[in-house]
């Protein structure tokens, strides 16, 4: 299948993700209680339980406390996971990206410091990227580092960063101050750091998002020291570096299997006899589920191929936020249900939680305008 000049071949699941699938679902069924409609819970117990299954760091060396399994494997736990509603949020960012990132560009101190407790459940980590006045515009990022005796001070501020006041650890992207010279190169002096959230200088105010709940976080930095041992790869290098890391952000399954049980439900209520306006919205739905599903796949054995499709990433995002935003208005129009968040039936309760969940998901791994504009740079247009 080609989409705009990128090609999303299809990928054949090894019999070893077929065996796993089966021993993730035994898993999840033990754990029935902690299960929720959507996933994202913060749960320190359940995350330890996840990693002591050997299901963190599965594709990491085991020198580091990696597992050397497949990418399709650690596709299909995720899918299991994101699709029953585990609360897997304790863990999420650290597995995904966060992982992933020191692995490719850490010291061998690093590597050895964090890897393992990442492997074991036992790290949270942030992400801190996005700022006031700037969003997703990476490169328009006005945290500044300046070097000091055995390391940084840094200052500048951060928002939207989910979970902050529960992460134990944040990947900072920043910019070293240089005058003048950022002005003609917005990627310059861009370099990352690892944060430890428990530094003097870190302020984590609240935002609270429609639902009542905290989830996102305003951050302000003031005279934050980072040790100089805490750069993360080479300082000048960020851009580059944090590109890599939002290839793992936007390609996974969390950007279209948040809904997974809303859009299921919608296939109860419809019956085997459905109406036909209802089948034809539903079916639309899943079609186009299985569309996402096969382009996230086969950036998974991409992946595996030690490719890096940032680009072919970027699609999936902005693709799968369209799809996630969609559910719940057809959902909505479909069965003419009102939302409303303390109803007892279970459906009205979970169509009022994903339509005001939905505005978030323009927001996190990239807005729909920078998105588009990678997809364009790709493809020459600009």
């Amino acid at each position: 299948m080609s989409l705009a000049g990128f090609r999303f071949d299809a990928v054949e699941l090894p019999p070893a993700a077929l065996a796993l699938r089966e021993e993730v679902r035994d898993f999840l069924a033990q754990h029935r209680d902690r299960l929720r409609p959507m996933h994202g819970g913060f749960d320190r117990d359940f995350s330890r339980k996840v990693a002591a299954k050997g299901w963190l760091g599965m594709t990491w060396p085991k020198q580091y406390g990696g597992h050397e399994r497949s990418s399709l494997e650690r596709y299909v736990m995720i899918e299991e996971m994101l699709a029953h509603g585990a609360p897997v949020t304790a863990h999420w960012v650290a597995d995904r990206q966060s992982g992933p990132n020191i692995l490719k560009f850490g010291t061998e101190e690093q590597k050895q410091f964090f890897l393992p407790r990442i492997a074991a459940g036992e790290l949270a980590f942030a992400i801190g990227m996005s700022e006031p006045n700037s969003g997703s515009d990476l490169a328009g990022t006005r945290t500044r580092a300046v070097a000091v005796q055995g390391g940084y001070l840094v200052n500048g501020t951060k928002l939207w960063t989910s979970n902050a006041h529960l992460a134990d650890y944040m990947i900072l992207f920043c910019r070293m101050s240089e005058a003048g010279k950022d002005e003609v190169d917005r990627h310059s002096g861009a370099t990352q750091f690892l944060v430890d959230m428990k530094s003097p200088g870190i302020e984590v105010r609240p935002v609270i998002n429609m639902l009542g709940e905290h989830h996102f976080n305003e951050i302000f930095l003031t005279d934050l020291f980072v040790p100089e041992d805490r750069v993360l790869g080479k300082v000048g290098d960020g851009w580059q570096q944090v590109m890599s890391e939002l290839a793992f952000e936007r390609s996974a399954p969390d950007r279209f299997l948040v809904l997974f049980k809303l859009l299921a439900d919608m296939v109860r209520m419809g019956g085997e006899d459905p109406d036909p306006s209802a089948a034809t919205a539903t079916g639309r739905l899943i079609t186009h589920l299985l569309t996402l599903r096969r382009m996230s796949l086969s950036i998974a054995g991409m992946v595996q191929a030690g490719q890096q499709p940032n680009v072919e990433a970027a699609i999936v995002k902005d693709l799968g936020t369209r799809y996630e935003q969609e559910i719940p208005e057809v959902a909505r129009l479909v069965f003419n249900a009102e939302p409303d968040l303390s109803a007892a039936d279970a459906y009205v309760a979970m169509l009022s939680r994903g339509l005001m969940n939905a505005p978030r998901l323009s927001i996190q791994g990239g807005t729909r305008e920078i998105l588009r504009g990678i997809i364009a740079r790709g493809l020459g247009l600009r």
